[in-house]
């Protein structure tokens, strides 16, 4: 069965992103658009326009165009905006790189990319120009200065670019990376019509009002961060307010001092809010909602979180291959547990390990299909084909059901992913690094809760016959290749690994084995 959404459908406009998102900025002129929330420094949405412009003008100046990839690796500024919209202006596509990768993760991506430019700051200067020589990119910029590397600012003295570079909905404008449902991290190509699409979906759902306000700590690397709070908020009229790092007290400070009206959050930032004392030192009472989304949230830590800061805690659902959103909880429909409704205009069906339709209330795997769902894994056709069939369902690889009233849950995961607060950890790249220690022989990765990152890695590793290395030492060496939320944090070293099972059903053969002790 085909299930549709409740909500009323949208017209979907076909334009070009960063028109549609910028369609208030005239109108809006004055009003901040962009807040550096720990300085205060604002950006109107005339200088948001205008800045733009100047930046599109300034790529096109350096031969940049339509197709060409320009990769962004820096925490959540105000400039963030301006320089992803400046290659989207130009018809180009922005690869957003998280910048707390190591320097083999950040060549990793530049290289399968393409990227021509590396935008970054100070911070990470070092780092970007070492990947930009060894990948070929050709010039870095740098949101301020730092040696080797060339200042936005010379981008933003060029002549205004005029316009929109004509665009067909098509053309990819955004290049966030997912291990999708298993694998290494792949290129998901987002278009000018997937990401307006999510957008104007996203109208009877979400419902922000103008001159609302929403606090930005989640990263625009990601594609949550990206689409819901720096092109959503724009587009709706709203103001955001930006945090380059993630600081309790400093985000319980900026919903007070800002009035934050909406606060776009993960798991364990919702436990925060229920648990810790600090909260109890902050005005809070501005909050409208609090959604929670990129990993599952327990219906009791919402309730609790909810009950204490006095307004609603609901959660939503998307992949980085939907743009990233399919389900979300409109203002006043909670129910507990629930990732809410689908969005305008998407399909979902739930199957049985046969494909076949299941019922109301039963659980299989969840398949969505939607003008939100993307074109594909970049120069990966078969991924692509393993992740979207023939008839354009997108196999979440997430177990769940619906109910009577149109509401959606997910229960499980049929993915091998790992959900640490919100960041996809593919075990296959962790199990890969494992095997590159002389020492190990097998290895095997797999998710075990955790009550404030919700999963962190695990790893059960197999030596070779007349070698030693303990689980510190292991745990170091992939520890030395990958970012933060990668590493693995436990580890057991053991006579086998089931090679009868492969894949997730080996991962649940160990989760198994895992929780029998």
């Amino acid at each position: 069965m085909i299930y549709t959404s409740p909500l009323p459908a949208v017209d979907i406009p076909d334009t070009h992103l960063t028109e549609y998102v910028l369609e208030r900025a005239d109108s809006l002129a004055d009003r901040p658009a962009i807040i550096d929330g720990p300085t205060g420094r604002s950006v109107s949405y005339r200088e948001l326009a205008t800045s733009i412009a100047q930046m599109a003008g300034g790529l096109v100046a350096r031969g940049f165009g339509a197709g060409d990839v320009l990769a962004i690796m820096a925490p959540n500024l105000p400039e963030y905006a301006t320089a992803f919209h400046a290659v989207a202006t130009v018809g180009g596509i922005n690869t957003t790189i998280n910048p707390t990768y190591t320097a083999e993760e950040v060549e990793y991506q530049l290289r399968d990319s393409g990227a021509r430019f590396l935008l970054t700051i100070p911070m990470f200067a070092d780092l970007a120009v070492a990947a930009a020589n060894a990948t070929g990119v050709e010039e870095v910029f740098v949101i301020g200065e730092a040696p080797g590397t060339t200042p936005m600012a010379t981008l933003l003295a060029a002549d205004p670019y005029d316009g929109f570079a004509s665009v067909d909905s098509h053309d990819v404008v955004a290049l966030p990376y997912s291990s999708g449902t298993t694998g290494l991290p792949k290129g998901v190509m987002l278009t000018h019509g997937n990401l307006v699409a999510n957008l104007a979906q996203g109208e009877h759902a979400i419902g922000m009002e103008e001159a609302e306000v929403a606090v930005a700590v989640l990263p625009f690397f990601h594609i949550y961060g990206m689409q819901v709070l720096m092109n959503g908020v724009l587009h709706y009229g709203g103001t955001v307010v930006t945090m380059p790092r993630f600081d309790l007290e400093e985000f319980l400070r900026i919903i007070q001092d800002y009035e934050v009206t909406r606060a776009y959050v993960v798991p364990p930032i919702v436990l925060a809010l229920a648990k810790h004392p600090l909260v109890d030192q902050f005005d809070l009472s501005s909050l409208r909602s609090v959604f929670s989304g990129a990993a599952p949230l327990s219906a009791e830590l919402a309730s609790e979180a909810s009950e204490r800061i006095g307004c609603e805690v609901v959660q939503g659902y998307g992949l980085t291959e939907t743009s990233p959103v399919t389900h979300a909880t409109p203002l006043g429909q909670f129910k507990p547990g629930s990732i809410g409704v689908a969005l305008s205009n998407t399909e979902c069906r739930v199957v049985d390990s046969d494909g076949e339709d299941l019922p109301i209330d039963g659980d299989g795997e969840i398949w969505i299909r939607g003008p939100q769902v993307m074109k594909g894994y970049l120069n990966n056709p078969e991924a692509t084909a393993a992740t979207i069939d023939g008839d354009g369902w997108l196999h979440t690889g997430d177990i769940g059901h619906v109910d009577s009233d149109d509401h959606w849950y997910v229960v499980d995961r049929l993915k091998e992913l790992i959900k640490y607060k919100g960041f996809q950890v593919a075990p296959a790249e962790l199990e890969g690094l494992l095997l590159t220690h002389p020492a190990v022989a097998d290895s095997a990765v797999i998710g075990v809760p955790d009550e404030e990152a919700g999963e962190v890695p695990k790893a059960f590793v197999v030596l070779k016959s007349g070698t030693s290395a303990s689980p510190e030492e292991l745990m170091e060496h992939v520890a030395g290749h990958v970012a933060h939320y990668k590493q693995i944090r436990f580890l057991e070293v053991v006579e086998d690994i089931p090679k009868s099972a492969s894949g997730k059903i080996l991962r649940r053969v160990l989760k198994d084995r895992e929780q029998a002790g």
